[in-house]
Formats: structure tokens, C-alpha cells, sequence
């Protein structure tokens, strides 16, 4: 997938050059505006002709270099050079979206009008994104260390120092300013082609942590503490370990608790393909003793379906459940667009623009969500962010899968404690009958049981079977 996103990200560079040369064909739609010594972005004034068309193109190429920027995987220290290049983007779409009043140079009465704000913003837009633009330019010269790029770089530099001479002297701008736009957009075409033609591509950041020292890929982030009877903690849809850190240190004087996060969350490496009800049944039985040890399961959410699957595949290596305010389980046609979009994500979350809304909205979407905050930052990375949603998009399919495999396989006869939070009873009752469950209910408690009353999952756990605080 890495490499089908360097294909769409540059196409979308091309995309970017071609609607950025839109003014080619108007030197023949609008001859008023002079070729010599008018602007080139003069032929989107709001009193030429074919304002709506070039608004329209130098909109579009904005919006399109940002996206190609926000498609691109991350690469290790080049983050300024591609935050340059969206900002490039995102000012040329400004600049679209508020043209000039009037041919500011090719008309001799414009000088003399009030011009409007949008007028000012469009002047400003356009210095700002040619100085973007050749941050860019000079950044990713430096990091690619190729001959080509900074030919084009120092072109580039010559053809808006060339501009801005003309701009003082009045004349040849127009000369000087579309040789500056049609170095500008061959530089994009060069940037498409070297993304193309990279090669496979590097390991994101985010697993670089991941690696072990055999140069093979770690498993997923385990936290373990204590010794005795082992209790397993997985924790809800999008959780991490450290939501459960004032459970396990309750329990960790008398039993092993380990910790850990799925694959894309906490600090694990990104996922390297879709959840499935299966899989993290696999994963919950790696992480597990092997047999004839058993082990507590505590799940939350609807990580409550992967524990009841595990105890289900592999009754003897289960002692107990403790279920913690589970998801309920829809009988729900899974969705094949979801399933599309599932495949996509692992790929997209090492994108810069999954970093960008990562770090823009994760951290406030968490404290919001959880009620705590991310003292270890993982809400700002783009592969959690991807991994989350992957959860969300396959929870019909897990469902499914849970469904059927209730119908093909028996639950063992484990004793199971039913954590139920306030608010309206999502199942947990009829789901207790199910499994022959203790149920216990927190009026008091919202989703988040472990944060705000740790000490009632601590005793599910450690109460005998049929003990504890019922419902």
C-alpha cells in the first residue's frame, strides 16, 4: 500500500503543475492582460473574462499539492520541507479563493481604484506561497542531495529574483513571472518523478522502535509487572496500556499483570493489515501462559468479543473473565467499503497527513473521549490514529465472526464477572445470562470503569467465583 500512496501523491503533483499552467491558454483568452509586463495571476482579476476558470485552476492546484503532502509517508527529518510544500498549497488555494480586483500592472486604471480586502489578501497569499514554495525547494534539495533538484532550486531562485527586480522597474514582470511559474512546475513534475521512482519504501518512524536488534520486526508493546497468576489486560476499541496502570498496580502484589497495546496503538508498530476477531484471539493466546497455566482475561469495550472468542477456541488455557462494560454484539451486515477502507489505513496512518491531524486533534479528542491525558504522547501519532479507526471500520466483521462462532463452538464453563456502567443496559444483562456471568453494575461509573473505579475490576478479579459485588 506505501507504494500505491507514493503513486497517488504524485499524481496529484502533476495534477498540481498541469491546473497550475492554466494561464499558458490564457495568454490567447485574455489578450488585455500584457504578456510583458502583466502578472500572470491578473488573468484571474474579478474584471477579466475568465476569472472563474483561473480562480478555478489555482484553487484546484493548491488543493492538490497539499493533498499530494498529505499522502506522502513519512520519512525521517524531512518534515519542514513537506510542511513548506502544503503550506505552498494551501496559500496558492487562498490566493484562488481571493483574486485581485483588477490587472493590477496591465491596467493603468487599477492603481487608481480602492481595492477591495480580498484584493490585499491575494497579494499577500502569492508572496507567501513563493516563499514556501522555495523553502520547499531548497529543503528537499538538501535531503534528496540531487543535481536535478537543485538545478531547479537555484532557477527557481534566480527567475523570483529576476520578478521582483522587473517588479521594481516596472517592467518585464510578466516575462520574469511565468518563467518563475514554469520552473516552479516542472520542479512538482520532478517531484512526482522522484517519488515514483524511489525505492521501496523506508521504515516509517513509528516502527523504527519496533525493530529488534536482528533487524526483524518486535511484537506488539507488553507491560508486565508483579508475579503470581497471570491476568491479561486488553484494553477497549482504540485504548492503550497506561489507561489500565491504576488496575494493574492493584493487582500486581499478588498476581503477574501484563499489559499491552494492539497492533498501531500505545507503542506498538503500525498494523500491517486489518483487525479481525481472529487475530487478536491469536494475540491474546501468544501473550498468554501455555497450557496447563491458565489465565484471567480482563477486556474492555469490544475487546469483551476477543476475550469471549479466546475462551471459546481455547477453553483450557481460560481461568476467568472479567468483562468490562462490553460492546454489544449487532448482528450487522458487514460493509465492503469499510472493509476497502480498512486495507488502506495502516498505509495511510505513516502519512504526513495523518501526522498533521494526529497532532492537531489527538491529544484533545483523547482527553475528551477518556476524561485523562496521553502523558506519553502516542494520541499524537498517525498510527494510532489509523489503528483506531481500522478497530471502528472492522467491528461488523468481528461481530459477525463472533456470531457465528457462538453458534459452532460452546463457552466453557469459566466463571465470568460482567462490569456494567451506568446508563441504559446495552445486553450486559441478557449477555450475563449468556455466559452464566456474575453481573455487577456501577451507576456511578461511566465507560471508563478502570479510570474511575479501578478497585471494583481489581476485586472482580480477584474474587472467588460468584463473589463480588452483583448487581
Amino acid at each position: 500500500m506505501e507504494r500505491r500512496l507514493y503513486v497517488l501523491a504524485a499524481s496529484a503533483f502533476i495534477v498540481a503543475a498541469v491546473l497550475g499552467s492554466a494561464w499558458i491558454t490564457g495568454q490567447f483568452t485574455t489578450p488585455e492582460v500584457d504578456r510583458t509586463d502583466g502578472y500572470v495571476s491578473e488573468l484571474a482579476a474579478r474584471d477579466q473574462p475568465w476569472t472563474r476558470l483561473f480562480r478555478t485552476s489555482d484553487a484546484l492546484a493548491g488543493l492538490a499539492c497539499a493533498a499530494g503532502v498529505a499522502l506522502v509517508p513519512r520519512v525521517a527529518r524531512e518534515w519542514q520541507a513537506w510542511l513548506a510544500l502544503a503550506a505552498f498549497g494551501l496559500f496558492t488555494f487562498a490566493a484562488g479563493l481571493f483574486p485581485l480586483d483588477c490587472a493590477t500592472l496591465s491596467d493603468p486604471y487599477c492603481g487608481r481604484r480602492v481595492v477591495s480586502s480580498a484584493h490585499h489578501v491575494h497579494q499577500l497569499a502569492g508572496a507567501l506561497s513563493t516563499g514556501a514554495l522555495l523553502a520547499a525547494m531548497v529543503l528537499l534539495s538538501a535531503r534528496w542531495r540531487s543535481w536535478v533538484s537543485w538545478l531547479f532550486t537555484w532557477l527557481g531562485l534566480a527567475a523570483t529574483l529576476l520578478t521582483a527586480a522587473a517588479l521594481a522597474d516596472r517592467h518585464g514582470v510578466g516575462l520574469a513571472h511565468r518563467a518563475q511559474l514554469t520552473l516552479f512546475a516542472v520542479w512538482l513534475v520532478y517531484v512526482a518523478v522522484h517519488l515514483l521512482i524511489t525505492d521501496d519504501p523506508p521504515v516509517p518512524p513509528i516502527m523504527a522502535e519496533a525493530v529488534d536488534h536482528e533487524g526483524g520486526f518486535a511484537g506488539p508493546h507488553v507491560v508486565e509487572q508483579g508475579a503470581g497468576p497471570v491476568v491479561l489486560i486488553t484494553a477497549e476499541l482504540g485504548g492503550a496500556w497506561f489507561h489500565w496502570g491504576a488496575v494493574a498496580g492493584l493487582l500486581a502484589g499478588t498476581r503477574h499483570v501484563i499489559r499491552f497495546d494492539r497492533c498501531g496503538l500505545g507503542l506498538s508498530p503500525h498494523a500491517t493489515a486489518p483487525p479481525t476477531l481472529y487475530t487478536e484471539v491469536a494475540r491474546l493466546a501468544a501473550l498468554a501462559p501455555s497450557h496447563p497455566e491458565q489465565v484471567t482475561v480482563v477486556a474492555h469495550g469490544v475487546a469483551c468479543w476477543h476475550a469471549e472468542a479466546f475462551a471459546r477456541l481455547h477453553p483450557l488455557r481460560v481461568a476467568k473473565l472479567v468483562l468490562v462494560d462490553p460492546a454489544p454484539v449487532t448482528e450487522r451486515t458487514p460493509s465492503a467499503p469499510a472493509r476497502s477502507a480498512g486495507r488502506w489505513l495502516p498505509a495511510l496512518g505513516g502519512t504526513w497527513g495523518a501526522t498533521a491531524v494526529a497532532r492537531l486533534a489527538g491529544p484533545a479528542a483523547h482527553r475528551l473521549l477518556v476524561g485523562v491525558p496521553d502523558p506519553y504522547g502516542v494520541y499524537r501519532t498517525g498510527k494510532v490514529l489509523a489503528a483506531a479507526a481500522g478497530e471502528w471500520l472492522a467491528r461488523r466483521d468481528m461481530a459477525a465472526d463472533l456470531l457465528r462462532l457462538r453458534e459452532e463452538m460452546p463457552f466453557p464453563g469459566v466463571p465470568v464477572t460482567v462490569i456494567s456502567a451506568g446508563g441504559p443496559d446495552l445486553g450486559h444483562a441478557r449477555l450475563a445470562g449468556a455466559l452464566s456471568a456474575t453481573l455487577v453494575r456501577l451507576p456511578e461509573c461511566g465507560h471508563q470503569i478502570q479510570l474511575q473505579d479501578p478497585g471494583a475490576v481489581a476485586e472482580a478479579v480477584l474474587s472467588a467465583p460468584g463473589t463480588g459485588r452483583p448487581g
